[in-house]
């Protein structure tokens, strides 16, 4: 079992939902808070920031490589500068969001991009920290991490299992375990076909972790889905509007359906249950809704069993079905008026 702050994360209890506000507050502090309130009732657990500043996650370069060509990325047409410009959470702004989630009920915390930002959030005081799939690799920023002590929740994106073997094991050279594996594809949108969730179980398996899904596809389908195969936490990225715009907009979900991700994704856990066959106690009354072998006309001992008086009928009260071709042919023992379920002590 693992704890973040005062939540429980395993198969034991429900999923762990994580809504990430990213930069979709525009650049406005007001806006933050309310994204807050509107996390809050939907029942997530915990709200992430992430933590950097244009300048200490790339280069003031507008040109090359440092400007956004590629004509199926979502950010094209901007260099990554001005990008990080418009989506970095101000550090100032990050006391005030935490204390706005603790007030109401939930945790928060963030995903530093590099070691200053970790011990920015240490004087916060953060309940645990998210490596981003970019910084998967960055092994002494997570080793920096590690050091805390607290849960590191790493996201998978493009990470081969030799990435992620490095940086667990990273984690672990630290003397700390407390590490929880986000399958996720760094695709903005992500779609459900390269979503390979099968990968969730074999997480586990391979590294001996808790799992869960960052996710970035449409809907909350694949969550759902990512619960079945035994993620203990979800990320998803969230807004007040995608119409409203914001640098990861269009892969947000809205109040509704991030309230709808936190049922659906309970309702998926409650339905793994255990192995289980036969009749469970809520269907033991639906017992006599099956068929079975009921006298259809009235009979006189001796009278010989036929279509007519033989009925394989509702409720389940007589002989089971499969017998019906035994008694055929057989005599009765007794008087049996229509309607009398058959059983053993009536045959001669």
């Amino acid at each position: 079992m693992m704890k973040i702050g005062n939540k429980e994360i395993g198969n034991h209890t429900k999923p762990f939902i994580i809504a990430e506000m990213s930069g979709n507050h525009n650049q406005s502090l007001e806006r933050a808070l309310h994204l807050v309130e509107l996390a809050a009732d939907a029942g997530v657990d915990a709200v992430k920031l992430q933590t950097y500043t244009p300048d200490t996650i790339t280069l003031d370069v507008h040109t090359g490589e440092f400007f956004i060509s590629n004509e199926r990325d979502l950010w094209k047409g901007q260099s990554l500068y001005h990008l990080y410009e418009k989506a970095y959470t101000p550090w100032e702004w990050h006391k005030e969001i935490f204390e706005r989630c603790q007030e109401l009920g939930m945790l928060a915390f963030s995903s530093p991009f590099d070691e200053t930002a970790v011990d920015f959030l240490e004087s916060l005081n953060v309940p645990a920290y998210k490596i981003a799939s970019f910084e998967n690799v960055d092994i002494p920023l997570i080793k920096k991490v590690a050091k805390t002590g607290k849960p590191i929740i790493i996201s998978t994106g493009m990470a081969t299992s030799a990435v992620l073997d490095e940086a667990v094991q990273a984690v672990r050279s630290e003397n700390n375990n407390k590490i929880i594996l986000l399958k996720c594809t760094s695709n903005y949108p992500a779609t459900p076909e390269n979503s390979n969730i099968a990968t969730i179980p074999h997480l586990k398996d391979l590294f001996n972790t808790e799992v869960g899904l960052s996710d970035h596809t449409m809907g909350v389908g694949v969550s759902v889905a990512a619960v079945a195969l035994g993620a203990t936490v979800i990320e998803k990225h969230f807004t007040t509007s995608r119409a409203e715009g914001g640098v990861d907009a269009a892969f947000s979900l809205e109040p509704h359906e991030l309230k709808s991700l936190v049922y659906e994704t309970e309702q998926a856990w409650q339905s793994i249950g255990k192995i289980q066959y036969g009749p469970t106690e809520a269907e033991k009354a639906s017992l006599n809704s099956r068929r079975s072998l009921y006298i259809g006309e009235d009979m006189k001992a001796g009278d010989i069993f036929t279509q007519n008086n033989l009925r394989n009928v509702r409720p389940g009260l007589g002989l089971e079905p499969k017998y019906y071709d035994l008694i055929l042919g057989k005599k009765i023992k007794v008087d049996a008026k229509k309607g009398l379920p058959l059983n053993w002590e009536m045959l001669i």
